[in-house]
């Protein structure tokens, strides 16, 4: 086996949340059902004694159980767990195997340093995907141009975004938000050509970031050092797209062909 290769594999660590909402041994089985109704983040909480884990506690264990019962006495106790140094793919094999949605990750002495879900699983595997995307389009643009850029992963706002194609389709615009909405999208693709920022990829995803009033994105940026002629800045000039606000949002049952089929099938 290649061990380089090995290391290179995302750890749990990488994706994991470090900030988990817990309960405690003696809190009661109506305390924590009221704070499961109340959110709709949490179907279930890690129990730990200041921060070691004891058991796991989910909307399931509580069913049956008094309102004043402790959680101790209804929480599972032979829980799976994984430790920050777990590969994310196996991390996954586990929750898939075992049918949970979360996982506690703790360290060698047992305490909770934070926990992966079923999402964070599949952020890794969407964010492992990009780089592959930016690779390609970073050597086409050398390739064409040739010169030699510059690549990094840092914070864009969205308003500083030059969009580079003009309309967008509702229907997956939705399908973005609800990944935006469980952490799930993947970064944006940007090329800073001399200070402008040229969104090569992720119109859907800007679009619904701003009805979210997300003001910002994780973005792979490919840095020009001094600005070149490109391609996608004159598409953008030709369309007059300055900014994301100048996107359209076409409603994809409107589609000329889905129209004309519509039409079809009322003729005959």
């Amino acid at each position: 086996m290649d061990v380089a290769s090995d290391r290179r594999k995302p750890q749990v660590e990488e994706y994991m949340t470090r900030d988990v909402a817990t309960v405690s041994p003696d809190t009661t089985v109506g305390s924590v059902a009221k704070r499961i109704a109340e959110s709709d983040k949490h179907s279930g909480f890690p129990v730990c004694d200041r921060r070691r884990v004891e058991g796991f506690v989910s909307a399931r264990d509580l069913l049956l159980a008094s309102n004043d019962e402790p959680i101790f006495k209804v929480m599972t106790t032979d829980l799976l767990v994984a430790h920050p140094d777990m590969k994310v793919n196996d991390a996954a094999r586990v929750i898939l195997r075992s049918g949970i949605q979360k996982l506690p990750v703790v360290d060698d002495a047992g305490n909770l340093v934070g926990i992966i879900s079923n999402a964070d699983v599949i952020r890794s595997q969407i964010e492992r995907a990009t780089p592959e995307k930016v690779g390609k389009l970073k050597r086409t643009l050398e390739q064409i141009h040739e010169i030699e850029l510059g690549e990094e992963r840092r914070t864009v706002p969205l308003s500083e975004l030059t969009p580079t194609q003009g309309k967008v389709y509702a229907d997956e615009l939705e399908g973005r938000r609800y990944e935006l909405d469980r952490g799930l999208a993947e970064p944006l693709v940007v090329i800073d050509n001399g200070g402008t920022l040229l969104l090569a990829d992720g119109h859907h995803r800007v679009l619904a970031a701003d009805r979210l009033g997300i003001d910002e994105m994780d973005a792979y940026v490919i840095v020009i050092a001094g600005e070149i002629e490109l391609g996608m800045a004159k598409t953008a000039a030709k369309e007059e797209l300055e900014g994301i606000s100048d996107i359209d949002v076409v409603d994809y049952a409107r589609h000329p062909l889905v129209q004309t089929t519509k039409r079809l099938q009322s003729q005959e």
